[in-house]
């Protein structure tokens, strides 16, 4: 309500403030009890957001608590550092003992010049002899510097310098970085103040350690021995400092949780109330909400109590306003409706009262996954898997999770039900790990083909069997049309000796086939009949006689009537007459072209029929491109300015054309001359009879183009299918298959690992793989094919003010974000 105030200029800004300040201050106490390796204690009860008084005190606690952690923290790292220098300085003494043979203090008792080959360069006599001052600049570097360093030395000093490296065998930690790294002690002897600066400049650039070199044997073990003393009085001190250092950190960690709730319950209700606005008398907060009808009774009791239990003067109360703004939609879930809502959602929130797809999608989604999953086997396992989730569905550990398995455990009911459906689709299509279960016996019999059980008049019409035929053919036919042969339909699914047969596939293939268009027109007529429902609701009434109707009538003359045909010829052809049944592809392309031959058809006055469709379809094409855009603009010449009054709310659009003709039609059903407020802002120049042509034409191509396309597009329900029996069927060859067929002897033993490996292949291949390929396809079904035909997916999310949508959750640094 105070959209035109600056965030810093409200009222509650300075509560706001305080928040962050502690979400700060806690966010800096996670850090300092994960680093210390704490555990985090999570309670299961929420917190209630504390009173002003307790705000105060928690804030005063919070401070002292991050000053002395700060200071501790800063103490106990200068300890750790001094620590640390003084180690390298014990190693680089022990290092560079071995550089020098001889110590300053020698002085030669002969004058004869020796030979500088034989000598070191490093004894410290022979530099005497040249004349020159020494000085020595001792310290460690990183290993990949040294190259480097040694280069830069020789260039600016110009050979003046003799350096001396060692490698130290052990890492040691970097006291500036933390970081631990492998170290060179090297020792430079040069001779001149100024190569010695250079030197000491040369260093520094290079960030080595430089420790003071000791000139003196006496003086370097004096050095060491007091360096050990310290070294000893720091680790002490170091270790009592962390262990008050943990303690503090082990009694901040038991209340951090409740407190970071809190804080956060606090910064959502001070965010909240800087979106109301003050009255006159700045004395009285007003905020505009939505809020659900069945709710009222709720929100009336809670602001009752919150006034009594904040012991106000004044009690809150509530008036319903009227508005003119659409309301945000809400749908109410439980468990077992979110996920598949949320599938609905991703695709786009509904507008409100607008037909919600996700009742219908609870039983088409995993039908159609199961369709293109129709294994018993494979279904089973899924189904097993998600009644585990579900069984233990109260458990904090599973919502808490990775999140892959989170993601699983969230669609668990979507699981359960895809695995389900999937084992009737399994059982439809018998397919079993790729084998088939003869659980009636087939209704097929081989041997009613053989001549013998046959009358010598049988012999002369039909083709059959003899003892020549078996011996010389490859592959044996059944033919039906032979009395006893076939025996009727089996009782339930496909026949098991379909799985024997060498033209399976073929079989198989035109049945799914047709079952995907028929299950494909099906679910696509069904949407476009929900469309109606919209309609009617919304009022516009016109879009049922406009659109609504020429589009069923254009969807059920052309593939309507394919489904007709492939039923017909199911029923009225049988084995004896199935040589003469026509093809349906070849008599549904000749609806199209007239041929002038004429073909002997399904059914007698079959051109008549298929004629009367074609004009109704070419019929509807014009009235779905023009009707309504015509009527609209008869509907705006006949009135100056509409406006409508619905139940509950007014609905003004001013950006919709079609709404403002809509609004008239009301008045008009509706008998209503009364003029709304709304109505009068409103021009008759905003009806834009072109844009509303444009948006209807572009729509109604989409729509016819999109019946042919999208009947295509149920084609994957047999694609799919068909892939996973195939690669169920490669499994079982490549694997069961050959382990079952070795003999005895080793078969037992090979048989443990092969099983093993099956069932690894079978869950990451044809269950996760395959099943998520099935997922999104039925995915794509819904949002393309069936949802485009009514669902708009163009309102906002109703997302109430609650506590529970706030993250509890520990994380790298956001958790209180």
């Amino acid at each position: 309500l105070n959209q035109n105030v600056s965030s810093f200029q409200r009222k509650f800004v300075g509560e706001v403030k305080r928040c962050e300040e502690l979400e700060r201050i806690l966010v800096y106490l996670v850090q300092e009890i994960t680093r210390a390796n704490i555990p985090l204690p999570e309670g299961e009860v929420s917190p209630p957001a504390p009173p002003p008084k307790q705000v105060l005190e928690m804030q005063e606690q919070l401070q002292k608590l991050e000053v002395e952690l700060r200071e501790v923290t800063k103490n106990k790292e200068k300890l750790r550092k001094n620590l640390l220098e003084l180690i390298e300085y014990t190693h680089m003494l022990r290092v560079t003992k071995t550089f020098v043979k001889r110590n300053v203090e020698f002085e030669p008792t002969y004058e004869e010049f020796p030979s500088l080959e034989n000598d070191s360069l490093l004894d410290y006599s022979s530099m005497q002899r040249l004349g020159a001052k020494l000085g020595f600049v001792s310290g460690l570097i990183h290993q990949g510097k040294v190259d480097a360093f040694e280069k830069m030395l020789w260039r600016v000093c110009k050979g003046y310098t003799i350096v001396t490296y060692a490698e130290l065998d052990e890492s040691l930690e970097d006291p500036e970085t933390g970081e631990v790294i492998k170290w060179y002690v090297f020792l430079i002897s040069f001779w001149g103040e100024q190569i010695g600066h250079k030197v000491k400049k040369i260093c520094d650039c290079y960030h080595c350690h430089i420790y003071p070199y000791p000139n003196t044997v006496e003086e370097r073990k004096e050095i060491q021995e007091g360096l050990n003393t310290r070294i000893q009085d720091l680790y002490t001190v170091l270790h009592k400092t962390e262990d008050y250092l943990r303690q503090v950190l082990c009694k901040a960690a038991e209340s951090v949780y409740s407190r970071v709730i809190q804080v956060k319950k606090m910064k959502a209700i001070y965010h909240m109330l800087n979106m109301c606005s003050f009255d006159v008398t700045n004395k009285c907060l007003i905020a505009e909400v939505w809020c659900p009808e069945a709710d009222l009774r709720d929100l009336r009791r809670a602001l009752e109590e919150g006034s009594r239990e904040s012991g106000a003067t004044i009690l809150s109360f509530m008036n319903t306003i009227p508005t003119k703004e659409t309301p945000p939609t809400l749908i109410r879930t439980n468990r077992f409706t979110e996920g598949f809502q949320n599938i609905v959602d991703a695709y786009g929130i509904g507008s409100y009262r607008e037909v919600n797809p996700a009742l219908f999608t609870i039983i088409t989604f995993p039908f159609l996954f199961a369709v293109m999953f129709g294994d018993l086997g494979h279904g089973f396992v899924m189904f097993l898997f998600a009644l585990l989730l579900v069984i233990n569905e109260n458990r904090p550990g599973l919502n808490q999770s990775q999140e892959i398995l989170r993601m699983f455990f969230n669609g668990r009911y979507i699981l359960l039900l895809m695995g389900l459906f999937s084992v009737y689709t399994g059982l439809i299509y018998n397919d079993c790990f790729s084998k088939s279960l003869n659980i009636f016996g087939s209704r097929w019999n081989v041997s009613a083909m053989y001549s013998s059980s046959h009358t010598q008049q049988e012999h002369e019409k039909l083709v059959l069997w003899n003892d020549s035929v078996l011996r010389h053919s490859r592959v044996l036919q059944l033919d039906p049309a032979i009395p006893g042969v076939f025996r009727g339909p089996y009782p339930f699914g496909i026949d098991p000796i379909w799985n024997l047969a060498t033209n399976r596939l073929t079989f198989l293939n035109s049945f799914k086939m047709k079952m995907s268009v028929i299950l494909g027109i099906i679910h696509m007529t069904f949407g476009v009949t929900l469309g109606i429902f919209n309609h009617l609701h919304f009022r516009k009434k016109f879009n049922i006689f406009l659109v609504s109707i020429p589009e069923l009538l254009f969807m059920l003359c052309i593939f309507g009537y394919l489904i007709f045909m492939i039923v017909y010829k199911w029923l009225m052809f049988s084995a004896e007459n199935s040589r003469e049944a026509p093809s349906i592809l070849i008599e549904f392309i000749n609806m199209f072209i007239f041929p002038a031959s004429g073909t002997s058809g399904l059914y007698p006055g079959q051109e008549h029929v298929q004629k009367v469709l074609l004009v109704v379809t070419a019929l509807s094409v014009p009235v779905l491109f023009l009707g309504k855009p015509l009527f609209l603009l008869w509907l705006h010449n006949g009135r100056s300015c509409f406006g409508v009054s619905r139940s509950g709310y007014t609905l003004v659009r001013k950006d919709s054309e079609e709404e403002v003709s809509l609004l008239g039609n009301q008045d008009i059903e509706e008998g209503n001359n009364q003029m709304e407020d709304g109505c009068r802002e409103m021009t008759c120049e905003e009806f834009n009879f072109g844009e509303i042509l444009m948006t209807q034409v572009i729509h109604s191509i989409e729509y016819c183009l999109g019946c042919i396309s999208n009947t295509a597009s149920y084609l994957r329900l047999w694609a799919l299918s068909l892939a996973h029996a195939q690669l169920s069927d490669v499994l079982w060859a490549m694997l069961m298959r050959v382990g079952l067929r070795v003999d005895t002897t080793y078969g037992v033993l090979l048989l443990f690992p092969v099983i093993a490996l099956f069932a690894v292949l079978t869950i990451f291949i044809l269950l996760i793989m395959e099943g998520l390929s099935a997922f999104l396809h039925a995915i794509r079904l819904h949002w393309v094919e069936f949802q485009n035909k009514f669902y708009v997916g163009a309102g906002t999310k109703f997302v109430p003010f609650s506590f529970s949508l706030l993250s509890s959750k520990f994380s790298d640094g956001d958790n209180v974000a």
